[in-house]
């Protein structure tokens, strides 16, 4: 018989050691370069940045285009998704909340291994603090699957797009920018690679289950 609680660990240390995406890091600099630009250069911005088309130097040297960042891997939304699968709706909010707490304290343990109170009031701290509504929602879903036909599917696309809808909603704010623009940067670029690992993270999380005793009903 498997421990729950030490389930609950193992799962929170898979998405403390998955690697995160540059998307908080591209934002968190434009935030600040778009601020600094006055009048028609914060439009100019803002253009170039729905049109994919930005190119600037990023943390390390490396400079690389909008189209380069929106393709990377959001390994987070993975884990948070393989997280609810396996663990249900409680104990995987549980692991969510553990993991913003210590990402909040500072731990290295959020995108390219950052951390800081400051990543979750900044423009796109919106899609890390709905990750325990993302994952008590498709915990919910995987515990309902049998009750009636499509709940985990439902609850998979509702969980996810909470994560983008608190997300969007604290970037136009934060950022003052407009809802088109940020739909256009933070969601709609993600969405082919945010389909493949809902898919995997579904699943290997339900092929976990069907091994685990305790998870298996």
């Amino acid at each position: 018989m498997v421990d729950r609680r030490g389930a609950l660990w193992f799962n929170a240390t898979v998405i403390l050691l998955w690697p995160g995406d540059d998307r908080g890091v591209f934002w968190e600099e434009f935030y600040y370069e778009r601020n600094a630009a006055g009048g028609s250069g914060r439009q100019k911005v803002e253009d170039e940045c729905a049109g994919h088309l930005l190119r600037r130097p990023l943390r390390g040297g490396h400079r690389r285009d909008g189209a380069d960042l929106h393709s990377d891997a959001h390994g987070q939304t993975f884990a948070i998704t393989l997280a609810a699968v396996v663990l249900g709706s409680k104990l995987s909010t549980i692991s969510s909340l553990i993991y913003i707490i210590m990402g909040a304290a500072g731990l290295p343990v959020l995108a390219n291994f950052s951390g800081g109170f400051d990543k979750f009031v900044g423009p796109t701290g919106g899609f890390l603090l709905s990750f325990p509504l993302m994952a008590f929602i498709i915990g919910w879903g995987a515990e309902h699957r049998k009750d009636f036909k499509g709940a985990y599917v439902i609850a998979l696309v509702v969980g996810t797009v909470v994560n983008y809808v608190v997300g969007v909603a604290m970037f136009v704010v934060v950022a003052h920018s407009t809802v088109s623009v940020a739909v256009s940067a933070c969601v709609l670029p993600f969405i082919p690679t945010a389909i493949i690992k809902a898919i995997l993270a579904s699943v290997i999380g339900f092929a976990i289950r069907e091994r685990v005793p305790e998870l298996k009903k």
